[in-house]
């Protein structure tokens, strides 16, 4: 039996994930608001909702997963940009890709970070590590399905760093 190809997932960081998307994290400048109590990290996600979206805010509850972690499914949407804020303080695996016959890539969140998949990038699933696997999702609302999936023919394997 052929071995599955292999990933290992790296820390995800602002200048390797930067093809893909935005990191969402208190870090770098900010301002001072609510006279002096809270940092404010302005500006954070290029959101891209398409000529006929609007911005909906969603909860998504998902199975939590393991490393190593076995998958065969990407996914983008086409039409809008993808958000997801973790509701915990628990990192979540994120896989990314240039497309679906390019070498995926696999990045873990530190526990304080959420990110943006920027319009048309391909993606794996939600992918939390750790139960509740709560997340607040912002992403395109509209008239199109705004989802495209595609099958590797054979799994992939993530491993830990």
């Amino acid at each position: 039996m052929p071995q599955m190809p292999q990933i290992i997932a790296q820390p995800l960081t602002a200048t390797a994930f930067a093809p893909f998307g935005d990191v969402l994290e208190a870090s770098g400048d900010f301002r001072l608001i609510n006279a002096g109590l809270c940092q404010r990290h302005h500006d954070r996600a290029k959101l891209d909702f398409g000529p006929d979206g609007r911005a909906g805010v969603s909860i998504f509850k998902a199975v939590p997963r393991s490393l190593p972690y076995a998958f065969d499914l990407i996914e983008r949407h086409p039409d809008g940009s993808q958000a997801f804020v973790p509701m915990t303080a628990d990192p979540f695996l994120v896989i990314v890709s240039q497309g679906p016959e390019a070498t995926p890539l696999a990045f873990l969140t530190d526990g304080s970070q959420g990110i943006n998949l920027h319009r048309g990038v391909w993606h794996g699933v939600l992918t939390p590590l750790h139960a509740p696997g709560l997340f607040a999702v912002v992403d395109r609302i509209g008239p199109t399905a705004n989802l495209e999936e595609h099958r590797y023919s054979e799994s992939w394997t993530v491993l830990a760093p």
